[in-house]
């Protein structure tokens, strides 16, 4: 239940980052640091809790952590309930009443807009209220800590070796419906208005596909924060030791268990425990992979739905949907079809680090396609198409503002960002069903032929994309589908590489320090810096409502796909060479290993021939814990 609630609250915050950057009117490099702000938390506690918590009561420390993280998703919700309602920019400062026969007159009246008065504006300030988002988010990476580090090793210490692949292919697999949960209840969220309940919905005049538009972004934080109290319940029932499959506790296992251990003994062997785990070189390149592969894919996850909404003109709403209907889905058969090849096949570890590797080679072949899957830009008058600037002759004398987006789409197919820089004379309708005609701007169509006048009209909103951009969409969904199920396979056996690389004794550290350093390098940088580069591809910015620079509205579509599928390419790359480097090493210590055990066998059985009377049973007790020692070392 935890496992797949977890996940629920963590990729609703990725769904939830472009209406959060809307909300609050924020550049996509500080939604990355609110995003990477859960692997602060983490990196605040886990080295402490993956440690001490090995040799304390596993079950209930992950109760404790659900408690956490269900404060955190409360506190991430509190926000929504503080500040005013959210007023979208807009040049249309008159909207008629419903009776009325009056028109507004985007082009003849002077358009520019009136900043709010400074009481408004101190008002308007609480939109640094995003700290409070910051906050929660980190209070839930704190939360989390101890499910994986304790969770797995629980998992582990109470399996059959040949059974953990399975059990870890299963839990990963449950674990993914969280997501899909997540993803998909994000992309409800993103059609509801944000102030549902409290303000007129006719009397908005932008729908969700509007890049001004913001969801219901805080509902799901508080389904995310109830679901959590309940999953932390069952963990506060669970004993703190299992008995082995198919092997009862053994006398001297529940001796050890009882005998209590006090923090100043486990402190004084933390340091030797770290130094021990980071002298094995197969564990620091298992590190440093994971670390440039987590790079890629949080920086990839981060800002995919935003990539789909800009590059193939989908709305953020169903780009989310797709993810977690289609791209989750299949990460989920993966996990479980890796899990089932490992079981069936009996790999070791060599075996499993080639399936990993094949699986990484094959997504980043299928990655390198998306490449070659694009659509042309929007166009958009001014700033993608048909003249320089914003400001042509034929809207000069309209007093437009330049900073607003409030986009028409236009007869002819081209998007103005706003009706009085279409040069439109007069409007019908109102709400969402306004119209704009006389539009002096279209009298030139993309062929330089004049337009009729009855075809000098537009429309609230952006322009769809062409056809064929709907049909180059099904292509990457495809590929994107498939490239999720393959690098899925390879997840649990890069799972068991780790497993079965350190001691034993070490297994709560080594899987927390993973977890420590993968997201503190791996997870709280790349929302960060992909974000800064992807705003660097913004053709317009909006406006708040008391001046400086609010989210991106519009981006370069080709800028914003090379940076972003360049940056993924560059550390998946990277990714993959370093998985050969991990395999090499990997080879050598199992050649290492064959060589001493065999030596070690010659050696006890030479021993056991001059010894008839059974001592060589006893030296082979006695040589056990040095022929680990070796192993450690040689590892």
């Amino acid at each position: 239940l935890e496992k797949k609630h977890q996940p629920f609250g963590g990729s609703y915050m990725k769904s939830s980052v472009t209406q959060i950057e809307r909300r609050f009117d924020i550049p996509s490099s500080l939604i990355g640091v609110i995003d990477g702000s859960f692997e602060i938390g983490n990196l605040l506690v886990i080295a402490f809790v993956s440690y001490f918590g090995a040799k304390l009561h596993r079950p209930r420390l992950i109760g404790i952590g659900c408690l956490i993280m269900a404060a955190g998703a409360f506190l991430t919700a509190l926000p929504h309930f503080f500040q005013g309602q959210y007023v979208y920019e807009t040049t249309l400062s008159h909207i008629p009443e419903e009776n009325s026969t009056e028109s507004i007159l985007p082009c003849l009246a002077n358009t520019k807009s009136v900043l709010c008065a400074p009481t408004a504006c101190e008002k308007e300030a609480g939109s640094s209220m995003w700290i409070y988002v910051f906050l929660g988010n980190m209070l839930r990476g704190i939360g989390e800590t101890p499910v994986m580090p304790l969770g797995v090793s629980y998992l582990d210490d109470y399996a059959r070796k040949e059974n953990t692949a399975i059990y870890l292919a299963c839990l990963q697999t449950v674990g993914i419906l969280g997501p899909v949960f997540g993803f998909m209840f994000g992309s409800f969220c993103a059609k509801i208005y944000v102030d549902i309940g409290s303000v007129d919905l006719e009397s908005i005049s932008i729908n969700h596909k509007d890049s001004r538009w913001v969801g219901a972004w805080w509902l799901g934080f508080l389904v995310s924060g109830f679901l959590m109290l309940l999953a932390g319940i069952p963990f506060w029932f669970l004993p703190n030791t299992l008995a082995k499959q198919c092997k009862s506790p053994s006398k001297k296992r529940q001796k050890e268990d009882i005998q209590p251990v006090t923090m100043a003994a486990m402190a004084k062997d933390f340091a030797p425990s770290l130094k021990r785990l980071f002298s094995n070189k197969v564990y620091l390149l298992i590190i440093l992979t994971s670390v440039v592969a987590f790079n890629g894919f949080i920086g990839m996850i981060t800002f995919k739905p935003k990539f789909m909404e800009q590059v193939y003109g989908q709305s953020p709403s169903k780009a989310i949907f797709l993810i977690g209907s289609m791209n989750l889905p299949a990460v989920a058969v993966g996990v479980i079809v890796g899990g089932l090849v490992m079981k069936r096949f009996k790999l070791s570890v060599l075996g499993a680090a080639r399936l990993s590797i094949v699986s990484s080679f094959l997504s980043f072949c299928l990655l390198l396609i998306q490449y070659f899957l694009q659509c042309d830009n929007s166009e958009v008058a001014g700033l993608t198409m048909t003249y320089q600037g914003l400001l042509s002759q034929c809207n000069m004398g309209c007093s437009c503002s330049l900073k607003h987006w409030d986009p028409v789409c236009a007869r002819n197919g081209i998007t103005y960002a706003s009706p009085c820089l279409a040069g439109c004379q007069t409007s019908t309708g109102v709400g969402k069903e306004m119209e704009f005609h006389n539009c002096t701007c279209m009298q030139e169509l993309k062929g330089g032929l004049m337009a009729p006048p009855t075809n000098r009209s537009a429309i609230l909103g952006q322009c769809p994309r062409k056809r064929d951009c709907d049909r180059m969409f099904k292509f990457y969904m495809a590929v994107s589908v498939l490239g999720a199920f393959v690098s899925a396979c390879g997840g649990t056996s890069g799972y068991i590489v780790l497993l079965r690389s350190i001691h034993p004794d070490l297994k709560s550290l080594a899987l927390g320090m993973h977890t420590l350093i993968g997201r503190t390098l791996g997870g709280i940088p790349p929302p960060i810096y992909f974000g800064a580069l992807i705003d660097r591809t913004c053709l317009k910015w909006g406006l708040k409502r008391c001046g400086g620079q609010g989210a991106c509205r519009f981006y370069d579509s080709h800028a914003f796909r090379i940076t972003f599928l360049g940056l993924v390419y560059c550390l998946y790359g990277l990714a993959n060479l370093l998985w050969g480097v991990l395999y090499l090493q990997l080879s050598k210590r199992q050649k290492k290993l064959e060589l001493r055990s065999q030596a070690k066998a010659t050696a006890l059985e030479a021993n056991g021939n001059n010894n008839p009377n059974g001592h060589a049973m006893v030296s082979i007790f006695k040589n056990k814990d040095d022929l680990d020692r070796d192993n450690e070392s040689t590892i």
